[in-house]
């Protein structure tokens, strides 16, 4: 690549970087443990999360000045991603600055052999912070060069914490008054619909979530893995977007798509995986081959996608609920599962080898459903030895006694501010 053009987009970029200097809602994440660390931090996330951002949050709290640091970002059209570009760039700064520099690089995952050069560049010492959008990339890449010399982090959309943040909405849980509560829930509400994707929630524009979804299934899906099957795929997306919550099979998304073979089915549902726009949950068995066998739960990487992409929002309430709880599971760092025997539950935690809570969730307990998700809970409960379950609801609160059993019913805002 002509070196003057790639120093006019290396300073062109490196502006573009600093122009964040707006205050930037801090993550929960510790930034400490990315500085101190002396591994490779890679940060993973589905795209328009807030990685760049992160970034540029770590820079800050390093009180880098323009000369200590290499920023690039390869999902720019205007550059020819060969694995000479990573040598170019790093030399570009010691000819500009003078120094080597720490490394701050975006979307590494469009740089073939990228893992080759920070592996090399690590050798020598120097800080090195990457981020990527695709799940399978990342981890074949580092388990070939970087094993053992990397932090990955995964970074999700705004957390309900970070939402608040964002909104400057301070709380105490322990001394709300009802007017904070209600201002509170009204937040609640808007993120509930809108989900957690920083751009859509800071101008408040759902619609953002469409380009979203148009860019990650032709970009990170069909252009990555070169498919001309447009149709059947994004329409497995919008199937899962609109049936968050509930269990699939392979053998029922082929009748729902059309699409005759098995194996082209499972390949569809890894790249939403890889680009992590959906996760899916196993059933919980001590046998690891029946877990694989055994239906899968869907869910979206944000509720915007459930809400925005999906059909029948006020109909799937309880459901983008559901969602929102198992998101908040996986950022706790949660090992999740859902139960069925009977009757359902919908996540139990598992720590080590044994599983320690179990979780249900329901929008409104009511007469019409209260048997069933009080049983489903009970159920689980008994199951592992457990003396006590929570259940999620949109806003009740109280504590009920099932048999010898203590379940505690609150509201899901309140469970995501503990």
């Amino acid at each position: 690549m002509d070196k003057l053009k790639l120093k006019s987009i290396l300073l062109d970029q490196k502006e573009s970087f600093n122009s964040r200097k707006e205050k930037l809602i801090g993550r929960e994440i510790s930034l400490d443990g990315c500085i101190k660390t002396s591994q490779v931090v890679i940060i993973s996330g589905i795209r328009r999360c807030g990685k760049s951002s992160l970034l540029y949050l770590i820079k800050e709290k390093m009180l880098l000045e323009e000369k200590d640091y290499l920023y690039f970002n390869f999902d720019d059209e205007r550059i020819s991603a060969t694995e000479n570009i990573l040598d170019l760039l790093f030399n570009l700064h010691i000819e500009i600055y003078g120094n080597k520099p720490i490394i701050f690089f975006d979307e590494i995952q469009n740089i073939n052999g990228w893992e080759k050069f920070i592996n090399r560049i690590y050798e020598q010492g120097i800080k090195i912070f990457v981020t990527g959008s695709n799940a399978n990339l990342l981890s074949s890449e580092i388990s070939t060069s970087l094993t053992g010399r990397n932090k990955v982090i995964v970074l999700y959309p705004f957390s309900f914490k970070e939402y608040l943040s964002l909104k400057k909405l301070e709380f105490d849980l322990e001394s709300l008054t009802s007017a904070k509560s209600a201002i509170i829930m009204k937040s609640f509400n808007s993120y509930f619909e809108k989900g957690g994707f920083p751009l859509v929630d800071i101008e408040e524009d759902i619609e953002l979530i469409d380009t979203y979804f148009k860019d990650i299934l032709y970009r990170d899906i069909i252009a990555r893995y070169n498919l001309t099957q447009v149709e059947e795929i994004k329409q497995i997306g919008i199937y899962f977007a609109s049936n968050v919550g509930k269990l699939f099979s392979y053998s029922s998304l082929q009748k729902i798509t059309g699409v005759k073979s098995l194996s082209s089915i499972k390949n569809y549902l890894e790249y939403y995986a890889q680009s992590y726009l959906f996760f899916y949950l196993k059933k919980y068995d001590f046998s690891v081959n029946k877990q694989i066998m055994n239906s899968k739960k869907v869910y979206a990487v944000d509720q915007g996608i459930a809400s925005r992409i999906g059909f029948n929002f006020s109909e799937n309430k309880g459901r983008i609920l559901e969602n929102i709880v198992f998101l908040e599971l996986l950022r706790r760092g949660k090992e999740v599962y859902y139960y069925y025997d009977k009757r359902e539950c919908d996540f139990l935690i598992k720590k080590a080898a044994k599983i320690v809570e179990a979780i249900q969730v329901c929008f409104l307990i009511d007469k019409g459903n209260e048997e069933r998700e009080y049983s489903g809970l009970s159920d689980a409960v008994s199951s592992y030895g457990l003396i006590n379950g929570i259940i999620l609801t949109y806003d009740q609160e109280y504590t009920i006694k099932l048999k010898d059993i203590d379940v505690r019913v609150m509201p899901v805002w309140k469970w995501l501010l503990n």
